[in-house]
């Protein structure tokens, strides 16, 4: 895998609708006024520029949000000041998020002609009564037609699928997996469905699929993507070689990252160690605090050896390959051993969820579909 040490993520907080099972920062309004937050995201890019000096970006991503409801010009403009900022990589990754409907497909060519090199498309689902369920606004022709334009277009190309809806089963689903692969390029992400306090979704008491069906629908995925030659990467992301999200790898494997924009989150390493910021959430209060200082701060904390270490834990075991222990070492200035309790190490491999050995630690086939409680286990 190539991964990149540095990062930039902006964040778009605008969408057309709120889906009903979205706990993002994302809000629906009618108007944005695209040159004012423009100026105000190239600010905060100039901003944290200046923190972090010399440091050569490997990856930029739009996420949201819709961030493809930005016009193309103001991505043009972002992107090219990250240029300016900072040294980049010759194969610098740009990733935009996009919905399949009619009005963003019709922007490809703009979004591909500004610079961005990789399209995430945010398809959900190809049955038009799982995307009405879903509240999503596009249906499974206007999906398919992105799919095909953007196939066209961009060299590297993603999409989101969402499983384990009310009363899916495996044929359904098996065949929701056929389309996709009658379309996946390179990349696909494969999403449980998860009832997020809070959402639409959650004040309704909507359920999704039980433990052991949501299990079933994970494990046919696991086996029709890896015969289709697109195995796991990370626990809902499955790439051919070659094409795993380089950004996503940065998050995953603990290295820095600038987050810029309402809500956005970073992880940058100096002096005082690694430094957890987060930005103003509100679009309105972030705009203002830019508008006056430059920047939407609203924390920068310094995280302690167990929070790094926590951090390290829950994302790198999502990785098929898991924690490397260089990178973890580079990461934490610990071992794995020194790190997570040995004891914990060896019972779990004893059981079944995890191989420890020279390379690192990483989650069996049946530590994966048990995940969230191996790791617990392992941070208590």
């Amino acid at each position: 895998m190539t991964e990149a040490r540095f990062g930039i993520y902006i964040h778009w907080p605008f969408c057309e609708s709120k889906c009903p099972y979205c706990d993002f920062n994302s809000h629906a309004v009618g108007f944005v006024d695209d040159a004012r937050w423009r100026a105000a995201l190239l600010a905060e890019l100039a901003h944290f520029a200046s923190e972090t000096n010399g440091r050569e970006v490997g990856s930029l991503f739009f996420g949201g949000g819709t961030p493809s409801l930005m016009e193309p010009q103001s991505i043009a403009a972002l992107i090219a000041a990250v240029r300016q900022h900072w040294p980049v990589a010759d194969d610098l990754e740009v990733t935009l998020e996009a919905n399949p409907s009619s009005y963003e497909t019709a922007r490809f060519r703009g979004f591909f002609a500004a610079g961005v090199s990789r399209l995430s498309l945010g398809v959900q689902s190809f049955d038009n009564s799982r995307l009405q369920f879903l509240g999503r606004r596009h249906t499974s022709a206007q999906a398919v037609r992105a799919l095909e334009e953007a196939g066209g277009i961009f060299p590297r190309l993603s999409f989101d699928l969402i499983y384990a809806l009310p009363g899916e089963t495996p044929d359904t689903w098996r065949r929701e997996l056929d389309l996709a692969l009658a379309y996946a390029k390179g990349h696909v992400s494969l999403y449980q469905l998860t009832i997020e306090p809070g959402t639409p979704f959650a004040k309704a008491r909507v359920l999704g699929a039980d433990e052991s069906s949501s299990v079933a629908l994970f494990e046919l995925s696991q086996r029709a993507l890896t015969a289709a030659g697109m195995p796991a990467y990370e626990i809902s992301n499955h790439a051919r070689p070659g094409e795993e999200c380089r950004h996503n790898l940065l998050y995953w494997t603990g290295g820095d990252y600038v987050g810029c924009g309402p809500g956005a989150h970073g992880r940058l390493t100096g002096p005082r160690g690694t430094i957890a910021t987060r930005q103003i959430a509100s679009p309105d209060a972030w705009l203002a605090a830019v508008e006056a200082n430059g920047h939407g701060t609203a924390k920068g904390t310094a995280l302690g050896p167990e929070e790094r270490r926590d951090e390290l834990v829950m994302m790198g075991l999502r990785l098929t390959d898991g924690l490397d222990r260089a990178t973890f070492r580079a990461s934490s200035g610990l071992e794995i051993e020194e790190a997570i309790d040995r004891m914990r190490l060896e019972r779990l491999a004893e059981e079944g969820f995890l191989v420890v050995d020279a390379r690192g630690v990483r989650a069996t086939a049946r530590g994966r579909r048990r995940l969230d409680a191996a790791i617990r286990t392992l941070l208590v």
